[in-house]
């Protein structure tokens, strides 16, 4: 519970020695007892006095036992007793209005809550400490600088900028530039540590797809027979690939003929593969190159080829093809798969992770925004383009960069992160 009457409320239902002495931060071993003082349960309880809390107001942690009767009654009895449920994100909400948090931590909660591998959990801890919101400060601090500088000569036009500090804006002006665009090239790997990268496993019937899946996922989630044609619909799980989450869609085999059920199994694989940011194109390594030339990729796309069943003869037809040989019946074979597509999604260079900053799309909006500010405000000073076009372009940066931590007037997107949160937290 986190308010001003937040141990007053814990103090109507908790009970244990020396009550009126709560310790500040101090686990305190105690009951939650019920109207007729009957033990509902026995608990632990930590009083966090504000503004030395999470959310910056006297907050009250409850440890009781797990379970849904247990956990259930000890919030009613709390409700019963003046607290309020809280509304999805309100505990991060009310530590940003506190000044406990900035915008770019609040959103990193919610990315360490959904984190779907180690690499995600640690890009969202970063954020989470301030990595994120301290290189959006220092942008802002620059960006301030720069403003009041233009401000002053244009509020004391007799006191004239010479070329020297011309210049030296024009330099501040290009190493903001360069941040900005540093910080926007992470927006991808950002997005892919946060939703997967959409990934399509696609070949020609029977060429061992469903067993790709199988064995990346480490159990057995799609059905696999020797008879063409038995995936009918797309199949999709996520995998953790190295700390890449790739969200694995297994497909209807492509072939001409068939069935009306398995031609529009066929048709869903073809929209899956246009939607695809990763293709992953399973090859019958023993069979002819004609099973695939009616086969058509998107341009553009990452393709990585497996050629499967290695363990029969390979057909002549692949011996200068490039790709990994494979079985992916063979339990033994996953790692050096896993490797491979790894190696081709990251270009053989992995990811960075001395430096997990990335932003997401929110931040891509608001970057890109204050990026076209700062090249129109460096291209107006060194045409000599009066001061006050120049000062319009470093307040809009200003603001574009202040909406990233919420340092703006932002009550119209607050509404949509916090209400992307799980109730409570």
């Amino acid at each position: 519970m986190s308010g001003l009457d937040a141990r007053r409320v814990a103090s109507t239902v908790f009970r244990c020695r020396g009550a009126g002495e709560w310790s500040s931060r101090e686990q305190i071993y105690g009951r939650i007892v019920g109207p007729k003082q009957e033990t509902i349960d026995r608990v632990l309880l930590t009083w966090f006095p504000g503004p030395a809390s999470f959310t910056g107001e006297d907050t009250v942690e409850i440890a009781c036992h797990g379970g849904v009767i247990v956990t259930g009654k000890v919030v009613d009895l709390l409700v019963d007793s003046g607290a309020v449920p809280a509304a999805p994100g309100e505990f991060s909400q009310r530590a940003f209005f506190n000044g406990k948090i900035d915008l770019t931590q609040a959103e990193a909660i919610m990315d360490l809550i959904t984190a779907r591998t180690g690499l995600a959990a640690r890009a969202a801890q970063e954020q989470l400490g301030g990595s994120l919101g301290t290189q959006i400060e220092a942008l802002k601090g620059a960006a301030i600088g720069l403003l009041a500088h233009v401000e002053a000569y244009i509020d004391f036009p007799d006191e004239d900028i010479d070329p020297d500090s011309t210049d030296g804006m024009a330099t501040k002006l290009a190493s903001m530039v360069s941040s900005v665009e540093s910080l926007l090239a992470t927006a991808d790997q950002g997005r892919i540590l946060r939703e997967g990268l959409h990934t399509v496993i696609c070949g020609a019937p029977n060429a061992g797809k469903s067993s790709l899946l199988n064995l990346l996922l480490g159990f057995d989630r799609a059905i696999v027979n020797e008879s063409a044609g038995t995936t009918r619909d797309t199949i999709e799980e996520v995998v953790n690939l190295k700390g890449l989450p790739l969200r694995l869609v297994d497909t209807a085999g492509l072939r001409d003929g068939g069935g009306e059920i398995e031609r529009e199994g066929i048709d869903r694989s073809k929209r899956q593969i246009d939607l695809a940011e990763l293709i992953i194109l399973v090859i019958d390594g023993n069979e002819p190159r004609g099973l695939i030339e009616g086969i058509e990729l998107p341009e553009g796309r990452r393709v990585v080829r497996i050629f499967n069943k290695s363990d029969l003869p390979e057909h002549p037809d692949w011996a200068s093809e490039s790709g990994l040989r494979t079985s992916c019946l063979a339990v033994e074979s996953a790692e050096a798969v896993s490797q491979f597509i790894y190696r081709e999604v990251t270009d053989g260079g992995g990811i960075d992770t001395a430096n997990l900053v990335s932003i997401n799309a929110r931040h891509q909006h608001c970057l890109s925004k204050a990026l076209d500010y700062l090249r129109q405000a460096r291209s107006n000073l060194m045409d000599g383009i009066s001061p006050e076009y120049v000062a319009m372009d470093l307040r809009g940066a200003l603001d574009a960069i202040g909406e990233i931590v919420g340092k703006t007037d932002v009550e119209e997107i607050l509404g949509e992160i916090f209400s992307s949160f799980c109730i409570g937290k």
